[in-house]
Parts: structure tokens; C-alpha cells; sequence
């Protein structure tokens, strides 16, 4: 994963609605729900979930499947995959640096 994509998922994760979002999406039985039930689960307008969940959609932290009449949303665990191992790596690779600055104010 890109740093520029590390950077894009992070900003989608850098507000508490949209993390609340992802932990409501991984808590449904079916693995997936439409924005009228994500909205039921929180105290705001369908409009601003809807502006949250385009992120995190833009983001492709989430991915949308249509049904009927009505749109539902999955998380992707790919993705997450992803992200998990590339945060391991980013942050494995800041550790030498600090580890040598120690050293150095010794």
C-alpha cells in the first residue's frame, strides 16, 4: 500500500462518527446493512451519515452493494488487511530512527 493511500484511510478514519460507522457495519449479523440503519444507530441526520459513509466509500474502507430499491454497506476486510499490515510496516520502519535517537542522547 501507497503512502498516499495510507494517508487517504487515515484521514477517513480521523473522525469519531465515521470510526462508530465501521464498528456498527462489523457488529450486523449479515455482515452488511443500508444507511437507514446505520443512521438509527446514531443521533444524526441521514444527510451527514450519508457524507460519512461517502467517505469512508471514497476511502474504500467500505464497499456498497445494491439492493432493491436501497443501497447496503459491507466492510471490506481486505482492505483492512491491508491497512494492518501496511501500518505494521510503517510503523516498523519508524522504530531504527527513534532506537538511534535514543542512543545518540545517551
Amino acid at each position: 500500500m501507497r503512502d498516499d493511500d495510507i494517508a487517504n484511510i487515515m484521514r477517513a478514519l480521523g473522525h469519531p462518527v465515521r470510526l462508530e460507522i465501521l464498528r456498527i457495519l462489523a457488529s450486523q449479523q449479515q455482515g452488511h446493512c443500508c444507511c437507514a440503519d446505520v443512521t438509527e444507530s446514531l443521533t444524526l441526520a441521514q444527510s451527514t451519515v450519508s457524507q460519512h459513509i461517502k467517505v469512508l466509500l471514497d476511502a474504500g474502507l467500505i464497499e456498497r452493494r445494491p439492493h432493491g430499491t436501497r443501497n447496503r454497506y459491507c466492510i471490506r476486510q481486505d482492505r483492512l488487511a491491508e491497512l494492518g499490515a501496511a501500518f505494521g510496516g510503517l510503523l516498523g520502519s519508524f522504530a531504527p530512527m527513534a532506537t538511534s535517537r535514543e542512543a545518540e542522547t545517551a
